[in-house]
C-alpha cells in the first residue's frame, strides 16, 4: 500500500527481487573515520548475500573485511517520478575458501575493472530494507 507521500515500504522478498535486477550498487563503509561510498557492480549469491569482486590489494578490501557495511542499489525514472531503493546491511568478509572462490569464479560477478588478483567480498544480508516511490506528480 502506498502512503500519502507516494511511497511504499518493500518487504524482504520484494527487495531481493529488485536488487537481483540492478547491475550497479554502492557499498557504504568507513574510510579514515569518515563515511565513504563506492559504486560497484555486483551479484546476489544463492543465499541472497551481495557479492563484489575486486583486487586483493584494494583499499576497499582493507576497509571492509570483517566489518559491518551497507550496500544500496536503486532504479529511478525521473520522468514519472517513480522508482525504488534497497539497502542491505551486514558484515562484509573476503571469501578465502578455495572451493568457494572457484565456485564464485564461475557464478559470481565479473568485475568491470581489470584485476589480476581478484577476490570476492561477501556482504551478508542481515538487514534488508527498501522503499518504492510511486509516480506522484509534484507541484515543484
Amino acid at each position: 500500500m502506498f502512503h500519502d507521500d507516494g511511497s511504499r515500504v518493500l518487504d524482504r522478498p520484494e527487495c531481493l527481487r529488485l536488487l537481483a535486477k540492478a547491475p550497479v550498487g554502492r557499498v557504504v563503509y568507513t574510510r579514515h573515520a569518515l563515511p565513504a561510498v563506492l559504486p560497484v557492480n555486483f551479484s546476489l549469491d544463492a543465499d541472497r548475500s551481495v557479492l563484489l569482486r575486486t583486487s586483493a590489494g584494494s583499499e576497499l578490501v582493507r576497509a571492509v573485511d570483517g566489518v559491518v557495511v551497507a550496500f544500496e542499489a536503486d532504479d529511478f525514472d525521473a520522468a514519472t517520478r517513480s522508482g525504488w531503493s534497497v539497502v542491505v546491511t551486514g558484515r562484509a568478509t573476503v571469501v578465502t575458501d578455495p572451493g568457494e572462490h572457484e565456485r564464485l569464479s564461475r557464478t559470481g560477478p565479473r568485475s568491470w575493472v581489470v584485476t589480476r588478483d581478484g577476490v570476492f567480498v561477501r556482504i551478508e544480508a542481515e538487514l534488508v530494507t527498501g522503499r518504492e516511490i510511486g509516480g506522484t506528480r509534484g507541484t515543484g
